[in-house]
């Protein structure tokens, strides 16, 4: 198979609703800038109603932005037609023509593209064993599983050789471990053909696990775009450390700042973190600790009382009230260690260098 790599960027776009029920218009994604290099997997993830699906229907030709530009490497195709633009999409529902076999199916489009029937048949039976569908060309689609109907949809999507391949949240469908599993496949031949993929998912654990880039989205605006480490580990805003796994917000204050380091004041006690974002001197803030950093002790500097507790295998699960705020720990691997039990009194312990403010 031909590999193509194209890039896509967005320069301020924007796309405004209409609401039928007060009248009035609103924006369903605004100011959107974001540039996608060619040959990455790249995933619009947020919340039902944040954007993501717009921009990808935008970038496909099936929206038209109300304000900026779609570019496809150096060429603005906003005026193009969908059947028009180097993409293919993977549909949710996979769209799959029940009345026609596998190897129509995937042969649909490069018929319309009315190919050699040679060409059109060495095409099909390449991109099935690519998507290890190979043997089933006659097998009709409701003699399918689920994971082997989307295999059909992406098969059909990658024959056609685009320069982009858009995925609209193409596992929603599918049971949990089926998920992971095709999740995993999708990745796997995307980076064997190396074409440019858009996956667009509100499933935190798929982004984080298939993707170069997260860009991450919240009420029709872009809250934070970078690789699966930056997004959880420096997330930029309150709203993206809660959205990408756990988070635990301590409310503090900051007593002072010196290079790299800050000193805050939370639950009476001062300490030291490695890690802020804009923090100034005497402002109030948020102490963020993932559940999986802290841990409990029997000595430390912030005490707390454990309000529960509950082994899970892997994990000690806990959960402690400092004060008036509530903190959620998994200890991981907790054999031989000591377990903490409902209505003790413990200590938070945690790296410093592992939390962050906000």
């Amino acid at each position: 198979m031909e590999k193509k790599k194209k890039g896509v960027r967005l320069e301020h776009i924007s796309k405004i609703y209409n609401d039928p029920k007060t009248g009035k218009e609103f924006y369903a994604v605004q100011d959107a800038n974001l540039d996608i290099e060619p040959g990455t997997f790249v995933t619009l993830l947020g919340p039902s109603g944040c954007g993501k699906t717009t921009i990808l229907r935008m970038i496909a030709g099936f929206e038209s932005p109300d304000e900026g530009e779609v570019y496809m490497d150096d060429e603005a195709i906003n005026s193009l037609t969908p059947n028009k633009r180097d993409t293919a999409m993977v549909f949710q529902s996979y769209a799959l023509l029940p009345h026609y076999n596998v190897f129509d199916n995937v042969a649909y489009g490069l018929k319309i593209r009315k190919l050699p029937k040679d060409e059109i048949r060495e095409k099909v039976l390449d991109i099935l064993k690519l998507v290890e569908m190979e043997g089933m060309e006659s097998r009709m689609t409701n003699q399918l599983s689920g994971g082997q109907q989307q295999r059909v949809a992406l098969a059909r999507a990658l024959v056609l050789e685009p320069g982009v391949l858009l995925f609209d949240e193409p596992l929603s469908n599918l049971d949990a471990k089926l998920r992971v599993t095709m999740r995993t496949e999708i990745r796997k031949i995307q980076q064997k053909v190396g074409i440019t993929a858009i996956y667009v998912t509100h499933d935190q654990s798929e982004a984080m696990s298939i993707s170069d880039k997260i860009i991450i989205m919240s009420r029709g605006k872009v809250e934070q775009i970078g690789t699966p480490r930056e997004i959880y580990y420096h997330p930029h805003s309150k709203f993206v450390a809660d959205f990408i796994g756990e988070a635990n917000f301590l409310d503090c204050q900051v007593v002072n700042t010196s290079g790299d380091t800050a000193r805050i004041r939370v639950a009476g006690e001062e300490i030291e973190v490695a890690n802020y974002v804009g923090a100034k001197t005497g402002d109030t803030a948020s102490l963020v600790i993932r559940p999986e950093a802290a841990k409990l002790a029997d000595q430390g500097v912030i005490q707390g009382t454990v309000t529960l507790s509950t082994f899970m295998g892997a994990y000690q699960y806990y959960q402690m009230s400092i004060g008036d705020m509530e903190v959620q720990i998994t200890d991981y691997h907790p054999v031989n260690r000591r377990v903490y039990e409902t209505g003790e009194k413990a200590y938070l312990d945690f790296d410093p260098a592992g939390v962050y403010i906000l």
